[in-house]
């Protein structure tokens, strides 16, 4: 009989490494990578169970193990129950609060495969940390303490998975040596999470009895547990099927990173493929653009391939010259994925600042960004009770299913479909920050009946028959600042000077085009995003469109700058102390907003954000009416 050692997977690799480094090498180049997340309720013990697979795998070093069982000691425990969340516990603030608060990621391989694991927080208001750590994880261990059962974030928790698009469940009921491994405590809990997963739509996940602290069924069957006849933790992680595996199967489609040309003779595209797999030969189509080529070679650094797969970082080259660019999709020319720009999608929102409906963010999607106007969400879901709740924007944490329109065409396909095409983030266009992660379901039928009609006649044309130069004068600044008097004189200024020109005044525009809306956050920035549409047209029409609007919000001043061509656009900041626009106070609407009688006015109980660079700064406090006019004129004219 061979000795015990001989057949141990540690003394195994070991001995390989020391007799033949390549071929271990060369073993654990090619090892399979599972990414899975640990999650669930608070306490269920999910820090502990990676502690045990860590150091199971025998990927603790010496002195770290050393440390951990010297402290065991001094608190009572002996051998190896010592505790593993010491092993993985690693902010202070999480020791001291003892919850796991970010994602901790952890790595470590078998003899089969390499994982990388990441242990999510189970408290709700860390939600958007478990989303974070799930979006990328092939695998979900959800834990559930043996002596609770079901609980709420066991509930959330599976939810996000199945939003994320986790195929891959196991359930573990953890803990069972503190109920005796009762076999009746386990089938109980069985029935009940399946009869919850199947309302979901979970159709099927592993159930498994263990003990992260003792080690039952991690790594070996346990003695303890003679009813339960499935895979150990370990076994079925290193089995399951991995997301990459399923890529592999798709069709082809591969984000463009970056066009490769390093000399005249060699033009290439390169990227990470998504799904499906490509070889010299293959007809290809670059998106949006629809042009189509062929494959004449799959470059890698280590030399052309024969045949590359989702998974693998690529560089191709067509057999013609075609328009292709970061941000672009190559797909197999049989099989394109779609192209619109207005979609269903569910946001979970990550921001302490709430969503702001018609607001503009940058929707990052594989290598494209674009950007994008988010809709008053049609419903928000109570994951605790899988409720649809009416609800008119989403606070942190929230989950909601809303329309969405981009700027510009989207290569994109359902998440459920395509992770890499289906899954996006939106960011704050001032602060950068990233402030809701989405799941695209499916295009909005308007968005592919709606096409551009092209037309004969150009804005160009239409400006020069004025001849001049169009552009737009956005005035901002607070109430009673001066803005409308010294638009108003502006216009008449360029008037006289057989200037084409148009006044769209804040209250004039409210009688009409924006009488539906309110002085809220959300319908301010509806009439900022309605009046930059109209201005465009106007532009468009070869006039100088002239705005007098608050505009409180820098981000609806910067969108409709997107919206204007460069060099176009004049931000005129009507600069006016809120002291002496308040003394002015011509309407009376600062003396009700004092009393209260006129709620969200701005100075008041709502912000104003005042321009940081400004193409003209007008001081009312040192500057007539007219003069105001007469610079603004000349800085407008001075380059036309």
């Amino acid at each position: 009989m061979a000795d015990a050692t001989t057949t141990d997977p540690v003394y195994v690799t070991e001995t390989l490494i020391a007799e033949d480094i390549d071929a271990y090498l060369d073993q654990h180049q090619h090892k399979t990578m599972l990414r899975f997340i640990t999650c669930g309720s608070v306490d269920d013990g999910k820090s502990t169970l990676i502690g045990r697979l860590l150091y199971d795998s025998k990927m603790i070093f010496e002195d770290q193990l050393a440390a951990l069982e010297s402290d065991s000691k001094k608190v009572g425990t002996q051998g190896q129950e010592i505790d593993f969340a010491l092993l993985v516990d690693g902010l202070a603030a999480e020791r001291e609060q003892g919850i796991t608060i970010d994602v901790a990621y952890r790595f470590f391989n078998t003899e089969k495969r390499k994982f990388i694991v990441a242990d999510c927080p189970g408290h709700e208001q860390y939600t958007r940390n478990m989303v974070t750590g799930a979006s990328t994880a092939d695998l979900a261990v959800i834990l559930i303490d043996a002596r609770k059962g079901v609980l709420v974030q066991t509930r959330r928790h599976s939810y996000l998975c199945r939003l994320i698009g986790i195929r891959n469940i196991v359930l573990a009921v953890n803990k069972m040596d503190l109920v005796d491994y009762d076999q009746s405590v386990f089938d109980g809990i069985v029935a009940d999470y399946t009869a919850f997963a199947a309302s979901i739509g979970i159709d099927s996940f592993t159930a498994m009895p263990i003990s992260g602290f003792k080690g039952d069924n991690i790594t070996t069957r346990s003695a303890n547990t003679p009813w339960y006849s499935g895979p150990t933790l370990v076994d079925h992680l290193e089995t399951v099927e991995v997301n990459s595996a399923r890529d592999a199967e798709k069709p082809f489609r591969l984000p463009v990173q970056w066009v490769n040309r390093p000399n005249l003779d060699f033009r290439g595209f390169s990227g990470l493929i998504a799904t499906g797999s490509v070889k010299p030969g293959d007809a290809v189509r670059v998106l949006p653009s629809g042009k189509t080529s062929t494959v004449t070679s799959v470059v890698t650094l280590d030399g052309n391939l024969d045949e590359a797969v989702a998974g693998q970082s690529v560089t191709l080259c067509f057999a013609n010259e075609i328009d292709c660019s970061r941000g672009n999709v190559i797909s197999a020319a049989d099989a394109p994925p779609e192209v619109a720009d207005q979609f269903e999608a569910t946001l979970v929102w990550l921001n302490e600042e709430a969503l702001h409906v018609g607001r503009a963010y940058w929707l990052k999607l594989a290598t494209q960004t674009v950007s994008a106007t988010v809709q008053q969400p049609k419903y928000a879901v109570n994951v605790n009770t899988m409720e649809h709740v009416a609800v008119k924007t989403l606070e942190l944490n929230a989950i909601g299913v809303a329309e969405l329109a981009t700027d510009k065409p989207l290569v994109f396909e359902a998440y459920a479909d395509n992770r890499t095409l289906g899954g996006f983030i939106l960011v704050d266009k001032l602060t950068n920050a990233t402030v809701a992660a989405g799941m695209l379901h499916f295009s909005l039928r308007r968005a592919q009946n709606v096409h551009w009609q092209a037309l004969d006649i150009s804005r160009e044309s239409r400006a020069g028959l004025k001849n001049q130069a169009p552009a737009v004068l956005w005035f901002t600044g607070l109430s009673g600042s001066g803005k409308s008097t010294i638009a108003n004189l502006v216009e008449k200024q360029l008037f006289r000077m057989n200037r084409h020109t148009f006044l769209l005044d804040g209250d004039n525009v409210r009688h009409g085009l924006n009488r539906d809306l309110g002085f809220t956050e959300a319908d301010r920035i509806e009439n900022i995003r309605r009046v930059g549409e109209v201005a465009r047209l106007m532009v468009d029409a070869g006039l100088i469109v002239i705005t007098a609007f608050i505009s409180p919000f820098r981000a609806e001043r910067e969108m409709v700058r997107s919206l204007i061509p460069e060099g176009e656009f004049f931000e005129v900041f009507i600069d006016t102390p809120l002291a002496v626009a308040e003394e002015r106070d011509v309407k009376g609407l600062y003396k009700k907003a004092r009393a209260g009688n006129l709620k969200n006015f701005t100075g008041i109980d709502s912000p104003y954000e005042a321009p940081a660079n400004p193409e003209i700064r007008i001081d009312t406090t040192t500057t007539t009416p007219e003069e105001a006019a007469r610079l603004i004129v000349d800085a407008l004219l001075g380059d036309r």
